[in-house]
């Protein structure tokens, strides 16, 4: 299963920035389980994204909460579930095209 991540901010910036670092250690962690497979920044800078595969809908939503930005209260999470259908067969490259 796939699922769409949203991070809204809830608090300022800076509060943020303060704990990004972390953040990023949580991101790893879940790029290297395999779980992760596109995350970013939203624009404007509100909060954020992550494309996430996972065996189950609570197994995603368990993830998120370890995500410094929520479990801090920095940030509110949405899930969204989705089945894919089609994919491009050369997304990586697409990605690449299109990133600036």
């Amino acid at each position: 299963m796939l699922f769409v991540i949203e991070l809204t901010y809830t608090a300022p910036l800076t509060d943020i920035d303060a704990a990004m670092k972390a953040h990023m250690r949580f991101l790893d962690k879940y790029y290297a389980s395999g779980h992760f497979l596109v995350s970013g920044r939203k624009v404007p800078r509100d909060g954020g994204i992550i494309l996430a595969a996972g065996a189950s809908r609570s197994e995603i939503e368990a993830i998120a909460r370890e995500d410094p930005f929520t479990a801090r209260g920095l940030a509110q999470t949405r899930v969204i579930e989705f089945r894919p259908s089609q994919q491009a067969a050369d997304i990586p490259s697409r990605i690449a095209r299109h990133s600036s």
